[in-house]
């Protein structure tokens, strides 16, 4: 497609909301000359948008004019519609992320801003939805999207000493700090390696619902309560279904941290005895 221009073929089924957003969101990014194209990911590429989607917009933009188009962000969100809020995406990890919320009806909306070679490193895959000369679907073509996968001896390094300090903060009746390490660890360990064994993409715990529907017995074990008994038996929950984890997806180059495991065990019933 050119740039004059938009091809909604590869479009899915759109509520109202996102179809009168984007519209003409795409008509105001169109005649920003900095900008080389706009392309969709997460739900919008996979078919799977519905009333309670996201958009997911990857702006790419001259390398040239980066920087520049960076400091004008809010601007632009500002352009495309009545904008609520906005904030950038460092706690994600992600600081070229504009994170959006318009309205009314609320609709939240991502636009990741990326340098034009940029756009090729990508976690999943994409659909452009405007570009100039065909640039942008040139430099998705150079690689494929690739989501990190879970790096089990990153996790094996650091279970234990995790489990050795959420024991102490039971042991302490620092509760709210045990739930939230405990999220940490479904979030980080739990979900993604339960998504990468059965073949999904392994984003935290997403789906995880209606990909792992097995271990949901096993998943909902490792949710606490603001109480000590509770929340140990969350962490004896969460320890049981990761050692079951890192023996389906281990490889033959994982070293297990035996010690630590059994030092930490070993404290967790000490501290707090069933």
């Amino acid at each position: 497609m050119d740039d004059s221009e938009i091809d909604r073929s590869a479009w899915p089924p759109l509520p109202a909301p996102h179809a009168e957003f984007l519209a003409p969101a795409l008509a105001r990014l169109r005649q920003d000359a900095r900008l080389v194209g706009v392309a969709a990911a997460g739900s919008f590429a996979r078919a799977t948008l519905d009333e309670h989607s996201d958009i997911d917009l990857v702006v790419a933009v001259e390398p040239a004019a980066f920087e520049a188009v960076l400091l004008d962000r809010q601007a632009i969100a500002s352009a495309l519609g009545p904008l609520l809020a906005a904030f950038t995406g460092e706690h994600v990890g992600e600081p070229r992320l504009l994170i959006c919320l318009y309205g009314p009806p609320p609709l939240h909306v991502d636009l990741k801003f990326v340098a034009l070679p940029d756009a090729a490193q990508r976690v999943d895959e994409s659909v452009v939805l405007w570009e100039r000369a065909g640039r942008l679907s040139a430099v998705l073509a150079t690689r494929s999207a690739a989501y990190p996968a879970p790096d089990l001896q990153w996790i094996e390094d650091r279970i234990w000493p995790w489990v050795h300090y959420l024991a102490g903060k039971i042991a302490r009746g620092e509760l709210f700090e045990t739930l939230d390490g405990l999220g940490f660890v479904r979030a980080r360990v739990l979900g993604p390696l339960l998504l990468q064994l059965h073949g999904a993409e392994p984003n935290g715990v997403r789906r995880v619902e209606v990909v792992a529907p097995a271990h949901l017995d096993a998943l909902r074990a490792t949710i606490a309560e603001h109480d000590a008994a509770s929340c140990e038996r969350a962490l004896r929950a969460t320890v049981a279904l990761y050692l079951e984890l890192r023996e389906r997806s281990a490889t033959a180059s994982l070293v297990r941290r035996g010690a630590a495991e059994a030092a930490s065990l070993a404290y967790l019933d000490r501290v707090n005895p069933c």
